[in-house]
This record gives C-alpha cells, sequence and structure tokens, in this order.
C-alpha cells in the first residue's frame, strides 16, 4: 500500500502535545504520509505557552512549495499561523488552487489563554483565507472573535448555529463550531457538541464529555483527523464523524495518563488499547 500525502501549516508545541506534533501523529494514525511548513516556534508545555517565535511568511511559503513541488499532497490543514502577513501568504497559495480540500483551524489563542495570533489576525483570516476554505473549525472562542461577538452570549445549540451561519458569509464552504472547550457553558456542561454547516444542512455530532486533565491537542487533531479522512476521499460528513470518534478513543485512551503537571496529551495512536 502507498500512502495519501497530507500537509499541515502549523506552529511547533514543544510538549509534544498540541501543534505540527499532534497533526503528524494524527495523519499517522491514519495511514496518512504527513509532511509540514512549521509557522513558529513556541516554548510550552502542559502548563501553558511561555514564548513564541513567528516564523518569517516567506520561510513558511517555501517549506510548503517545497512539500507541494514534490509530493501529491490531496489535502491540507492550516493550525496557528501566528500572524496576519502569514495567513495572507497561505492565501495566496490557496488562491492559486494550490491548497487542496483545504481544512482552517483558525488558531487565536491557547486553551491557557495564551495569545496565539498577533493583532489584526481575525481580520486577516475572514478577508484572506477562509474564503478559499473547504472547511473552517473554530472552537466557541474561535467563532465569537472572528464573528466579533462576546463568547457569553453562546449559551444554546441554537447561538452555536447561528454563529455558524455568520462565519459561512465569510466564504468557506462549511464549517465546524465546536462546543468542547467551554465547560462552563450550559451547552457542553456534559456534552461536547460539534455544529457542522454544510451543503445547506445542518449536523450535530455529540459525545460524552471526557473526565480528563488529559485534553491538550484536541481541536488540532480533531482538524487533522478531518483532513486525513478527506485525503482518503472520504465525504466531509463521513470524515468529520470518523474525526470525532477518533478524538473520543484518544481521549478516554489517555484519561489516567500522568504527562506533565497541566493539560496531558491524547492518546493518537492507540497505545493504551494495545
Amino acid at each position: 500500500m502507498q500512502p495519501v500525502t497530507a500537509l499541515t501549516i502549523a506552529g511547533s508545541d514543544s510538549g509534544g502535545g498540541a501543534g505540527i506534533q499532534a497533526d503528524l501523529r494524527t495523519f499517522s494514525a491514519f495511514q496518512v504520509h504527513g509532511t509540514c511548513a512549521i509557522t513558529a516556534l513556541t516554548a510550552q508545555n502542559t502548563l501553558g505557552v511561555t514564548r513564541v517565535w513567528s516564523a518569517e511568511p516567506s520561510l513558511v511559503i517555501d517549506q510548503a512549495r517545497a512539500v507541494l513541488d514534490d509530493f501529491a499532497v490531496v489535502a491540507v490543514k492550516t493550525g496557528m499561523l501566528a500572524q496576519p502577513s502569514t495567513v495572507e501568504a497561505v492565501a495566496e497559495l490557496a488562491r492559486a488552487g494550490e491548497l487542496k480540500n483545504l481544512v482552517v483551524d483558525p488558531v487565536l489563542v491557547s486553551s491557557t489563554g495564551h495569545d496565539l495570533m498577533s493583532n489584526g489576525g481575525a481580520l486577516a483570516y475572514r478577508e484572506s483565507l477562509l474564503p478559499y476554505a473547504l472547511l473552517v473549525t473554530p472552537n466557541l472562542r474561535e467563532a465569537a472573535v472572528l464573528c466579533d461577538i462576546d463568547v457569553r452570549d453562546i449559551t444554546s445549540i441554537e447561538d452555536m448555529v447561528q454563529l455558524g451561519q455568520v462565519l459561512l458569509e465569510f466564504g468557506p464552504q462549511s464549517v465546524l463550531v465546536k462546543g468542547g472547550h467551554f465547560i462552563e457553558s450550559s451547552v457542553t456542561s456534559r456534552h461536547a457538541p460539534d455544529i457542522l454547516l454544510h451543503a445547506g444542512e445542518i449536523d450535530i455530532f455529540d459525545a460524552p464529555r471526557v473526565a480528563t486533565r488529559n485534553d491538550h491537542g484536541t481541536g488540532c487533531s480533531l482538524s487533522a483527523a478531518i483532513t486525513a479522512g478527506l485525503g482518503l476521499g472520504r465525504p466531509l460528513h463521513d470524515a468529520t464523524r470518523d474525526a470525532k470518534s477518533f478524538v473520543l478513543a484518544a481521549l478516554e485512551g489517555a484519561a489516567s495518563w500522568n504527562l506533565g503537571r497541566g493539560h496531558g496529551p491524547i492518546d493518537h495512536l492507540g497505545w493504551q488499547s494495545e
């Protein structure tokens, strides 16, 4: 069997839980060959991010072109792009039709509250990159920032749907609003619903919330799993369903791990089930 190839354009997580590291492990779990263009280096661990160094946009594009010129890349995802100029540079590749099955995970802030995008990032996403996305996958906080509303106003499934509809107006073909990060919300107190708006249809992908502190990188992993599924020829609905199941199993597998003193990684490779 010859694997298909996917590309992730994202930042590096020195703690190995999110970013490029999570994306590549997820691609491997789906038997997809993973390639990457690194947008930023971070000093982080399970407790949080202490420093970010952003790569020049030209270096990011050179990495992506090196991959695209040599591999038959069938799907691409973006994660942490770190600065508006990098968002705009990646959008140029997308505009040229070089980023197939593009999944945009608009990483704006870490789960511990550290800003992962400089000023102007939300505008750059809205105006430059989202119009070329097959799918955009924000969590509730990112969706609220992109739509310029207060996340505290999102208190129901209906609010999440309305948020997705606003995001569709920015040009992506589909939107997946992720509800898993906000435990204090009445929407996600016991469950972790994700809302997919695609082709005029609305689908709710729900799952029970796993009682664990090991949830670092779930958003990256979900979008990477969808990207892998698309690369394997799965319809978007099926790729999203499979990705949701993958992340749930990875959360359950790592529930009892003690890697670091904070929010640890998930079990991408099914080690716990072996």
